[in-house]
């Protein structure tokens, strides 16, 4: 790992990842799942990327309804329990450091994962994310939201948007908008703190 970003936020996670399992192992999801797999138009079972997969509760779900997930995540103690876990192959891979396989993967499902790349690298890496989707394949992500700040907070780095710069961000990366909304559900805005949003990668892309 390069930079300080990357080192710090990773070394958090390395510290607290059975104590992050534990604390994340039960959140329901579902909505976000389900919103991700109804959008790709693939026929089933869908090969997907799931990019920050922590240690692998959601990968496990994708393998229980029968598609194919790989995950991938910075944090080496996350990728050896999502293997465990899942029984998917991980990949440990900075989100700063891609290597991924060009036009392979029907969906990219992001779950609290982008929010931790860096606004200026944020272009390069949903670039990075939109080649190695398939022509007409679905980008999810789900993002604690704000006033388009970033900073540390503690030991972890992040970026807390608001919509239309994520619009902005994914639109110039050549992404088209499926959907969007805000979690946890039946809350007002005001104690909704996540934007999740659906996209598929452009034919022109």
């Amino acid at each position: 790992m390069t930079s300080d970003t990357s080192r710090r936020t990773l070394g958090h996670y390395e510290a607290n990842a059975e104590s992050f399992w534990e604390g994340t192992r039960d959140h329901d999801v579902a909505q976000n799942i389900d919103a991700f797999l109804s959008a790709i138009t693939e026929p089933p079972p869908f090969r997907i990327l799931e990019f920050g997969c922590g240690p692998g509760r959601d990968l496990k779900t994708f393998v229980t309804r029968g598609h194919e997930p790989i995950g991938l995540d910075g944090c080496a103690r996350f990728v050896e329990m999502a293997r465990a876990l899942s029984g998917c192959d991980v990949w440990l891979q900075d989100f700063l450091e891609l290597t991924l396989p060009r036009a392979h993967f029907d969906g990219v499902f992001a779950n609290a994962s982008l929010f931790h790349v860096p606004g200026e690298h944020l272009p390069r890496v949903l670039a990075e994310l939109r080649d190695t989707l398939k022509t007409g394949g679905v980008l999810f992500f789900s993002n604690p939201r704000g006033a388009n700040e970033e900073g540390w907070h503690g030991e972890r780095y992040g970026c807390y948007l608001d919509v239309e710069r994520w619009r902005a961000l994914l639109t110039g990366a050549g992404f088209q908008e499926i959907d969007c909304y805000y979690r946890p559900a039946g809350r007002p805005r005001s104690a909704q703190p996540w934007l999740a949003m659906t996209w598929r990668r452009g034919v022109a892309a």
